[in-house]
């Protein structure tokens, strides 16, 4: 069975536009329900909404499904010369969606769930770290 084209589940295909749309709420509110001491750090890291990775991404060794990715330094690190860009979030939308098989409900949960897991490597903590902190 031949899998459908990207960004298409049930008969419904949604732009990025669209999912952004759906998305970005979902990230204000994420934030918004995290602790104070947290909180004042997200406004200073972007969240930037693409459908999927680019070449560059792929040519690096990104698989092209992934869900998320924080470039730049974690916080507390200085830009170093291999890393020059600052700190940023991207969600790759098409591919959330897809992962949620075009359930709405299920693809603002995997925002959610991705923006913090991307929002933990900017403070360098790993799965267990969020579970922790009640972030999963």
């Amino acid at each position: 069975m031949t899998p459908p084209p990207r960004g298409r589940y049930m008969g419904l295909f949604m732009t990025l536009v669209q999912l952004t749309a759906l998305a970005a709420p979902v990230v204000d509110a994420t934030q918004k329900k995290l602790p104070a001491a947290l909180r004042e750090f997200t406004t200073a890291i972007p969240v930037h909404f693409e459908d999927v990775p680019g070449q560059d991404l792929l040519d690096e060794g990104f698989e092209d499904d992934i869900l998320g990715l924080f470039t730049g330094s974690a916080h507390g690190a200085e830009l170093r010369e291999d890393q020059p860009m600052p700190a940023q979030i991207i969600l790759f939308l098409e591919n959330i969606w897809d992962f949620a098989e075009g359930d709405r409900q299920v693809f603002c949960d995997e925002v959610r769930i991705t923006y913090l897991h991307e929002l933990g490597h900017y403070f360098g903590w790993d799965e267990d770290d969020l579970a922790e902190r009640e972030l999963d």
